[in-house]
């Protein structure tokens, strides 16, 4: 989820969490105009990502997890997981916390090399498996990928690529129409002053020192 607290900041989700959180003051922390990405996990709509699969741990097959829910321990209560194309399916077994990491045994894997074989598999689940959302300003990624990007004075920029949090807070990456960068800005308040999901759009207040770029034409604004 994307969450944005307007007084006191909660948690963080991990890199690439299912959720965050619009922060009312924008943080300390350079605008980024970057060549376009071609990620390795694209960012899907019909799925939430909720885990990564990390080394094998211990000889019995379990493995390591990295879990990017805001409770660790969610991956258990939303059943069967399965890979972004669908191909593959996951049952998690059991689940236990360790120092910086989960261990989980997954059916069907029994020994080391079996477990070594899921190493990297990021793990999703249905959209519709979710619950909805009841804090204020908090979004699912899902929900907010591919959202149209706007200034207030309805100059289109682009389209939401994908939303990141590399430690510092959430930080949103637009993909800009008519160009082969992106542009990353903080999540806050500041910097995306409206959502709206029903009319799939975003308003962007751009950065002075990227005003410049905006590379589309006018559109027309839709009253919230």
């Amino acid at each position: 989820m994307a969450r944005r607290p307007h007084s006191t900041q909660q948690r963080p989700p991990r890199a690439g969490a299912a959720n965050s959180e619009r922060q009312g003051t924008p943080p300390k922390a350079p605008v980024h105009l970057s060549p376009r990405r071609d990620p390795r996990q694209p960012e899907t709509t019909d799925k939430i990502r909720v885990a990564r699969i990390g080394a094998a741990h211990g000889v019995r097959g379990e493995v390591k997890l990295w879990p990017f829910t805001e409770d660790p321990m969610a991956a258990l209560d939303y059943g069967p997981l399965e890979t972004a194309d669908g191909a593959r399916r996951f049952e998690i077994e059991s689940l236990r916390p360790a120092k910086d990491f989960l261990v989980a045994r997954i059916a069907g894997i029994d020994d080391r090399n079996a477990a070594e074989m899921l190493r990297n598999i990021d793990l999703f689940v249905p959209r519709d498996r979710l619950p909805p959302i009841a804090q204020d300003d908090t979004f699912y990624h899902a929900d907010l990928v591919g959202l149209s990007a706007a200034t207030p004075d309805g100059v289109a920029l682009g389209s939401v690529m994908a939303l990141h949090n590399f430690g510092a807070g959430d930080v949103i990456e637009i993909a800009l129409a008519g160009s082969d960068r992106t542009l990353m800005l903080p999540f806050t308040a500041a910097a995306i002053p409206e959502i709206d999901l029903k009319g799939r759009r975003i308003v962007v207040v751009m950065p002075a020192e990227v005003e410049a770029i905006a590379p589309a034409e006018p559109t027309e604004r839709r009253e919230p």
